[in-house]
């Protein structure tokens, strides 16, 4: 995998004051996304709006397609095009993706898709904030699979994380989700744009050999096979059928598992590689706080409060959400009297923190309906309460 700089036409370096979504279209610029296939839907609109309005100017496209199932075949076509791609969504636009989520998944095609999350189920609330899609984004499509999904706090981690998903899906040819939400789409912060040459970005994985060899998927090893471009000469299949390393459908149970576990594998054996946190006061906690998103930011008022009232208490942010960093979740619970989850959703990721702490701590779910954020004062009520 070859490192290379942002393109220098992609975003001006500096300082902005600019809000998450349009810090999201800047990062995947930044990132080298040339291609953008979407269908406008509260409150991720302004995403497409800013790339539709940058992409010319930097050599990329922007298609409008009919619906979202439409994007999402898209970004399909246009990465085996050869083309780094993105798309962005909230809750019923994302439903009507899942199926060819599947399908990326099935032929390791990789893409970015950001998801501003609003209060469902159905309609819901369309303008107000929520954090309800963290399962479907798990466990959408049918089957058994792994995805990488990432979790911004703030406009400037949209640039940062947009910049770090494409770089995750080209390193595991994976779907990467970044699942953001109204509240941190539409704040307006300072996002400070490193220069070009100072903004990582890998290259994809292009397969060098000769055409009569190349194979598509490789199931040998924990990393995915380099590709190609269709049109390029190559000789390839690409289905949502179960197949084998050359691509053509194999109809074997053996193939099967042993494509499954090539899926899963290189999501689960990389977790360490994948998984970043951000942690505080965990040295001497005997409660920690773990929380994600816009969450977070709230969170630490309340984590703040409990340290004023003498309560050891720390926090741990997930930035990547899934793969979930198990491990160290064992770890911290076999130290502490509780961990605190709230979330803005009726309790999702607090039943994977539950399985996991497998009863070595108390564990406090503090769900919040959606259309708000929590007021402090309930997670710092749950605190106390795990601290007992």
């Amino acid at each position: 995998m070859r490192k290379v700089a942002a393109d220098p036409k992609g975003v001006d370096s500096g300082s902005h004051f600019m809000d998450g979504d349009h810090a999201l279209a800047e990062g995947a610029l930044a990132a080298g996304c040339r291609f953008f296939a979407g269908y406008p839907i509260t409150p991720s609109t302004e995403v497409a709006e800013r790339f539709a309005e940058r992409c010319p100017h930097v050599g990329g496209l922007f298609i409008q397609m009919e619906d979202e199932i439409a994007s999402i075949a898209a970004l399909i076509g246009g990465a085996w095009g050869g083309q780094k791609v993105m798309t962005v969504t909230s809750g019923p636009g994302f439903s009507l993706m899942m199926e060819n989520i599947g399908l990326a998944v099935m032929t390791e095609t990789p893409m970015v898709i950001c998801n501003v999350q609003r209060c469902g189920p159905s309609t819901g609330l369309p303008t107000l904030t929520a954090q309800q899609d963290m399962m479907q984004v798990r466990w959408g499509s049918q089957g058994d699979y792994r995805i990488i999904a990432l979790s911004p706090d703030s406009p400037q981690e949209c640039f940062d994380l947009a910049i770090e998903a494409f770089n995750l899906s080209e390193t595991y040819r994976v779907p990467v989700f970044i699942m953001t939400d109204e509240t941190v789409g539409h704040m307006h912060e300072k996002v400070v744009v490193p220069p070009a040459e100072q903004i990582e970005v890998l290259d994809r994985n292009w397969y060098t050999g000769p055409k009569e060899d190349y194979r598509p998927y490789d199931f040998t090893g924990n990393l995915p096979a380099p590709m190609v471009k269709a049109g390029d000469g190559y000789r390839f299949h690409t289905t949502g059928l179960t197949h084998d390393e050359r691509g053509y459908p194999a109809g074997s149970v053996e193939v099967h598992k042993k494509l499954l576990d090539h899926l899963i594998g290189k999501i689960d054996n990389n977790v360490d590689k994948i998984s970043k946190t951000e942690d505080s006061g965990l040295g001497d906690a005997e409660v920690v706080v773990i929380s994600y998103g816009i969450t977070s930011r709230i969170a630490a008022k309340a984590i703040a409060d409990g340290r004023k009232a003498g309560i050891k208490v720390g926090a741990m942010r997930l930035i990547t959400v899934w793969p979930l960093c198990e491990n160290r979740i064992r770890e911290i619970a076999s130290k502490v009297k509780g961990i605190v989850v709230p979330e803005i959703n009726m309790g999702q990721v607090v039943l994977e923190v539950e399985r996991v702490v497998g009863g070595r701590c108390k564990v406090i779910s503090v769900p919040h309906a959606g259309g708000a954020v929590h007021d402090p004062e309930v997670i710092l009520d749950a605190i106390k309460e795990a601290v007992k």
